[in-house]
């Protein structure tokens, strides 16, 4: 069973000193997938003029952008980060930019078509563009801390964390969340890059998880076992659903989501259907035509 961590004190609007160098502000737009709303970090001192990076500045909402303002009202905004362009994450990012005078940073959108639209409340913000493009690897430093970009593709193609070195903690966007298992849509996400992801987060050691949604993972080393465990067990049930005779993905839902709240199901066929085209680059599985919830798939 994975450790999930759904209780934690929070406020809309209000900014918490979550640890030393590091401070949340949580935007009023719960639902499904974004549990209590998108939260978004702000690291660096809390100190007049110290300079700071924000890290998924949210949806657009005046009341969010108005408390980020507060928030970081006599220091300065260095940088902007976004760990990937759904829109719960990144609209945000350039009226808080033009604000502050920030730099935003980010990886490149993705070109390929992304999930069908009304699947998810997660759809891409079309319109984001970054000042700055990241691929991986990049340090971007401020007065007293150190960020590092790391590609975790999966959940999206373009999604990065962010590393900070001075806690050893990451903020880990959707890639790792406290609360749920994450959603993998194809055709942007991918299980293959998601469960390649995970192991390289888990190789890392973290002290600290900061999802962008929830409570911090704060005892990593169990969590992400459980998580990666609970990810093999689902492919060994979908590929069990496919030798009893189902062939689709939307078939195979209301079986192994049974305890699920319905209004999740065609989110969770996405990630069955990621499970389905793993299957079949494995080898063990073949398909009649372009992957959807609805293409017939059989064993090899």
């Amino acid at each position: 069973m994975i450790p999930f961590v759904r209780d934690f004190d929070f406020a809309y609007g209000r900014r918490d000193q979550v640890s030393p160098l590091i401070q949340r502000v949580i935007a009023d737009n719960p639902g499904p997938f974004t549990f209590t709303g998108t939260g978004t970090y702000i690291v660096g001192r809390a100190e007049p003029e110290a300079q700071v990076a924000v890290i998924d500045p949210g949806p657009v909402d005046e009341a969010h952008l108005a408390a980020l303002l507060t928030a970081v009202a006599g220091r300065v905004v260095s940088h902007v980060l976004v760990t990937h362009t759904h829109r719960d994450h990144a609209p945000l990012a350039r009226p808080f930019a033009d604000r502050t005078g920030a730099t935003i940073l980010a990886a490149r959108p993705p070109l390929r078509e992304t999930h069908a639209s009304g699947a998810l409340d997660e759809d891409e913000d079309a319109d984001f563009a970054p000042d700055r493009v990241l691929t991986g690897g990049e340090r971007i430093e401020g007065d007293g801390w150190t960020l590092e970009a790391l590609f975790t593709p999966g959940h999206a193609s373009n999604h990065m964390a962010f590393a900070l070195r001075e806690e050893n903690a990451l903020f880990s966007g959707d890639h790792v969340m406290s609360w749920s298992t994450t959603v993998v849509a194809p055709p942007d996400g991918n299980m293959r890059d998601y469960m390649a992801s995970l192991d390289a987060v888990i190789a890392r050691n973290y002290i600290t998880l900061w999802p962008t949604h929830g409570a911090p993972v704060t005892n990593p080393g169990p969590f992400l076992s459980a998580y990666r465990a609970h990810r093999l067990e689902r492919e060994a049930q979908v590929a069990a659903r496919l030798r009893a005779g189902d062939r689709t993905a939307a078939e195979m839902t209301p079986i192994l989501y049974a305890a699920v709240d319905q209004r999740l199901w065609p989110a969770a066929a996405l990630s069955v259907l990621a499970h389905l085209i793993k299957l079949v680059e494995d080898g063990t599985a073949t398909v009649s035509g372009p992957p959807s919830v609805t293409t017939e798939f059989r064993p090899a």
